[in-house]
């Protein structure tokens, strides 16, 4: 959870989602699982989010705190992340988005 003086990506996703559009959004997304991939297995490994944890200013967490951002996500259970488990994992992170999303759901 950010403090006050702390700003958390998640933060900017209902606002990215107003200025982007649903599409320009996803893309977002996508660009952001292709940087933190493995790019011979093409999915999130923990090597891959260790070595590339700092483009996000992550670099201060511990083998511990990104093994549990695996875990968090890590649907099937195979220690990765694949493409659809990050989007549903960012999307998670942001509640403000997903009460958007689902209204919009509900709607159409």
């Amino acid at each position: 959870m950010a403090t006050k003086s702390e700003v958390v990506f998640e933060d900017f996703f209902p606002s990215m989602v107003e200025k982007l559009g649903a599409d320009g959004f996803v893309n977002e997304l996508c660009n952001g699982f292709r940087l933190l991939m493995d790019s011979e297995k093409r999915v999130i490994t923990f090597e891959s989010l260790k070595k590339n944890s700092a483009v996000l200013g992550l670099q201060e967490m511990n083998d511990s705190d990104l093994i549990c951002m695996l875990n968090e996500g890590d649907l099937d259970g195979d220690g990765c992340l694949n493409l659809m488990e990050f989007c549903a994992l960012m999307l998670r992170l942001s509640p403000d988005l997903m009460k958007r999303s689902m209204f919009f759901v509900v709607l159409h």
